[in-house]
C-alpha cells in the first residue's frame, strides 16, 4: 500500500502481488466486509470503484476480482459497470472473477444472459439449496441447505452460454452460479456478512481452492511497506509534523513514522477546547511515561471555540474545526522553520479505511454513485489550499489491523484498547452550538461517570466504543421535591468489528440504574438519561 504526496490513496500491492485480490465497488453498504473478511484469510485485498479504468485495474495485477453488490438495477442507463475490456483482460491473464448481488447480475448481463425482475424479491435472512458438486460447494454440501442474507429485487432468468446453476434459493431463484472454464463465479446473496452461515467457508473455497492464493498477508508485511513508503516521500533532510489526538490511530502512525525518520518528526497535541474530562493531562503523560514520542502541547480552546461559536450545523462545525486545526499546525510550522532553518513540509494523520469510505467514494473513484455520509474529521474537513502535504501511512486498515501494527510497534496495550474518539472531540456530540451555556463541561462530566463506571465493572474491553451525548434538549423533572428544567444526556455504547458496521451494547439493567442515578445526582444540570439502542446502520456510531 502507498499514498501519493497528495494524501490520495493509491493501492500498490507490493506486500501481495500477484497474490492481490481487487474488490470492484458498485455502492453495497456490505462492499468494504468484503475486504475485511479476505483481509481475515490473510490474503491482501484492496477496493475501488468498480467504475474505475481497465488501467486502474491491469495496473495492481490482481489475481481474483470481486464485484460488489450494490443498490443499482442492471436494466438502467445509469448502471455503474466494469470498464470496457475487463471481460477480455480477465480472461487472457487467467484472473477469477466473483460477482456478488448485483455483481453476479452484471456479469450475467455482460456476458449475453438475462436479468429480469424477480417474481418475488428477497431480502434478509433466506435459505438456500446447493444442487450440485462444485468449485464454490463442497460435494457433502449438495442436498444440504444453508442460511445466507439476500439483497435483491432483480434475479438471473437466463444464464449465458457455458454457466450453470450450483444452488438455488427455496422460492427458487439462482443464488449460485459457476462457469469454470472460463473462471466465472457469482452468488446471489452476500457470503462476507455473518447472517449467511457458511460464507466464510464458500469465500475460503473461492481464495484457495479455485484461485490457488497463498495465506502470507501479514502486518509485519505491512509495517516494511510502509516504512519503505514514508523513505519514498521524505527526503533526506525534510521535517514532518504530527497531529497526535491521543488516539490509537495517530499514536499509531506517529510511532511508524518515527520508527522511518526519527527526530525528524515533530509531534504537536492540540487542546481545542472539545477534549474529554482531564484528557490532555492523561494523554501527555501517557505521550512522556509510556511512548516516549517528543510532543509539544498547544492550548488553541480559545481559538476554536471562538469560531464556532452560534454555528450549528454539523458539517460546517468539522469544516471550522479542520480549518483551525490546519492554522495552528501552520503556525506551528512556521515556529519550528525558525528553530530549523528549513520549513517542515509534511502533516502525519492518523486516518482509517472506514474514514476514507464515509467521506468519500472509494479510492481512485471519481464515480458519482456513491453518498457521502459525512466529511469526517481526518478527511473532508481538510482546506483545498492546505500547505502542508499529507502522510497517511493507515489509510487502507481497519482499527484491529491498526491495532496489530501497533503491537508490532511495542505501543503499550493499554493504549491500543482505549476506545475511538472523533477528531473534532465533543464538537460531535453537542448537537448544535457547542459553546452554548455549560453544555461542554455538563457532558464531560456525565460521560466521565458512564465510561468510569464501564471500567469498574470491566466492560471496557467488550465495547468497542462508549459515550455520552448532549442533545441540547431540556426537560422537565423533579429533584429535591422542586420542579427542575435541565437537560437531557444520551449514553451510547457500541460493540463493533471495525466501525463499518455496529450494534449497540446490551448492558444488564442494574448498571444501567447504578450510571443514570450517579449521572442526575452529580451532574446539576441533568435531570433525565437516555440509552441510545440504534445499530449501524441506520445510524452512525456519532450523533453528528
Amino acid at each position: 500500500m502507498a499514498l501519493t504526496n497528495g494524501g490520495a490513496a493509491t493501492p500498490a500491492p507490493a506486500s501481495g502481488g500477484s497474490n492481490l485480490v481487487l474488490i470492484l465497488d458498485y455502492g453495497s453498504q456490505y462492499t468494504h466486509l468484503i475486504t475485511r473478511r479476505i483481509r481475515q484469510l490473510s490474503v491482501l485485498s484492496l477496493c475501488i470503484s468498480g467504475t474505475a479504468p481497465l488501467s486502474a485495474i491491469t495496473a495492481l495485477s490482481p489475481k481474483a476480482v470481486i464485484l460488489s453488490g450494490g443498490p443499482h438495477s442492471v436494466h438502467l442507463p445509469s448502471a455503474p459497470s466494469f470498464p470496457d475490456g475487463f471481460l477480455s483482460y480477465v480472461q487472457e491473464n487467467g484472473v477469477h472473477v466473483l460477482g456478488i448481488c448485483y455483481g453476479m447480475q452484471l456479469l450475467v448481463q455482460k456476458l449475453g444472459g438475462v436479468v429480469d425482475v424477480g417474481e418475488k424479491q428477497e431480502y434478509g435472512k433466506m435459505e438456500i439449496e446447493v444442487q450440485k458438486e462444485s468449485a464454490l460447494y463442497a460435494a457433502d454440501e449438495v442436498g444440504g441447505h444453508q442460511t445466507v442474507w439476500m439483497s435483491h429485487g432483480d434475479e438471473a432468468v437466463k444464464l449465458p452460454p457455458g454457466f450453470e446453476v450450483v444452488a438455488r434459493s427455496t422460492q427458487g431463484a439462482v443464488a449460485g452460479i459457476e462457469d469454470r472454464k472460463r473462471h466465472f463465479y457469482g452468488l446471489q446473496y452476500h457470503p462476507e456478512v455473518t447472517h449467511s452461515t457458511k460464507g466464510m467457508e464458500t469465500l475460503h473455497r473461492f481464495l484457495f481452492d479455485v484461485c490457488g492464493l497463498s495465506a502470507d498477508w501479514k502486518m509485519q508485511d505491512v509495517l516494511e511497506e510502509e516504512i519503505k513508503t514514508i523513505h519514498s516521500m521524505v527526503g533526506p533532510n525534510d521535517h514532518v509534523i504530527c497531529a497526535l489526538s491521543g488516539g490509537v490511530d495517530s499514536t499509531v502512525a506517529a510511532t511508524l513514522v518515527h520508527k522511518a525518520i526519527g527526530d525528524r518528526l515533530h509531534c504537536v497535541f492540540v487542546d481545542n477546547g472539545l477534549l474529554r474530562y482531564k484528557e490532555r493531562e492523561r494523554v501527555m503523560s501517557t505521550f512522556e511515561s509510556d511512548l516516549h514520542l517528543p510532543v509539544t502541547c498547544i492550548d488553541a480552546s480559545e481559538q476554536f471555540l471562538t469560531a464556532l461559536k452560534d454555528k450549528e450545523d454539523p458539517e460546517m462545525k468539522r469544516k471550522i474545526i479542520g480549518r483551525e486545526f490546519i492554522a495552528v499546525f501552520d503556525d506551528f510550522a512556521r515556529n519550528l522553520e525558525k528553530q530549523l532553518g528549513k520549513r517542515p513540509e509534511f502533516l502525519v494523520q492518523g486516518t482509517l479505511y472506514p474514514d476514507v469510505i464515509e467521506s468519500c467514494p472509494p479510492p481512485g473513484s471519481g464515480r458519482t454513485h456513491s453518498h457521502t455520509i459525512k466529511s469526517h474529521h481526518n478527511v473532508g474537513g481538510l482546506p483545498k489550499d492546505m500547505k502542508l502535504k499529507l502522510i497517511e501511512p493507515l489509510k487502507l486498515l481497519f482499527k484491529d489491523e491498526v491495532r496489530k501494527l501497533g503491537s508490532i510497534l511495542n505501543v503499550p496495550e493499554s493504549f491500543l484498547k482505549r476506545h475511538p474518539f472523533p477528531g473534532p472531540g465533543l464538537a460531535v456530540r453537542v448537537i448544535g452550538d457547542v459553546t452554548k451555556g455549560d453544555a461542554l463541561d455538563t457532558l464531560r462530566q456525565a460521560d466521565e461517570i458512564f465510561v468510569q463506571a464501564i471500567k469498574d465493572a470491566g466492560l471496557y474491553d467488550e465495547i468497542w466504543q462508549a459515550f455520552a451525548v448532549f442533545p441540547s434538549v431540556a426537560s422537565v423533572g423533579v429533584q429535591g421535591d422542586q420542579r427542575t428544567h435541565a437537560y437531557v444526556v444520551a449514553l451510547r455504547a457500541i460493540t463493533s468489528e471495525d466501525g463499518m458496521t455496529a450494534d449497540w451494547y446490551y448492558f444488564d439493567h442494574k448498571f444501567l440504574i447504578a450510571v443514570s442515578n450517579k449521572i442526575t445526582n452529580s451532574v446539576k444540570a441533568v435531570n433525565r438519561v437516555v440509552l441510545d439502542i440504534t445499530s449501524k446502520p441506520p445510524a452512525t456510531v456519532e450523533w453528528e
